[in-house]
């Protein structure tokens, strides 16, 4: 990875889900997975820092992620408690210079810990039980919008932002929250998984306006 005119600015961080819920009655969910991608065509590091690090360990809270690729971090609470329910703490992940270690990017997480159970799809969307899907291989060649979507974060920058890039943030948001494609769901409308990293880009290019 070569220092330049691609790390003047800070890079979007990409990672999904944008929030961790942990339900204090339900044990499947004491456990989250967060997939952070690396959409680039080079190299990057990662770190993840926590506002309050003695509730979670953190499984793989720092390494490479090679050019278009990604990497699962697992998040367990330990201090499981109805005086901690309600609570938002932050997991920020910090993305850096694969050399130096600069940092170029950044993204906060809320983690929150409710009472009583997950709802069914919450619990069926991100729960570590389903990290097989959140693990499959990412296939950055189907992302051919790669290159236009990074010259035109360029012009969605500038200015105020206008309605139209509000909803297109918006229509990405409800797309993210839909169901996988081939998962059990109530709903009739399903997303692939591809399209919803297409969609996770999109967004985080919105909330850099």
């Amino acid at each position: 990875m070569q220092s330049g005119s691609a790390f003047e600015g800070k890079i979007p961080v990409f990672a999904f889900p944008t929030s961790v819920d942990f339900y204090l009655e339900d044990h499947r969910t004491h456990k989250r997975l967060l997939t952070v991608y690396n959409p680039y065509d080079f190299a990057v590091r990662f770190k993840v820092l926590c506002t309050a690090p003695d509730k979670y360990e953190v499984s793989g809270p720092e390494g490479k992620i090679k050019a278009r690729c990604q990497v699962d971090v697992v998040f367990r609470h330990k201090a499981l408690s109805p005086a901690n329910c309600n609570v938002t703490d932050k997991f920020r992940i910090q993305m850096q210079h694969n050399e130096t270690k600069q940092v170029i990017g950044k993204k906060d997480i809320p983690a929150t810990l409710h009472s009583g159970v997950a709802p069914k799809q919450e619990d069926d969307d991100v729960s570590v039980t389903s990290a097989d899907r959140a693990s499959t291989e990412w296939k950055m060649s189907k992302m051919n919008s790669h290159e236009s979507l990074t010259r035109n974060s360029k012009v969605m920058v500038k200015g105020s932002p206008s309605p139209l890039v509000w909803l297109t943030g918006v229509i990405c948001f409800i797309c993210l929250l839909l169901p996988n494609e081939g998962e059990p769901s109530s709903l009739s409308i399903t997303v692939p998984h591809h399209f919803k990293l297409v969609f996770s880009y999109v967004l985080g290019l919105v909330t850099m306006v």
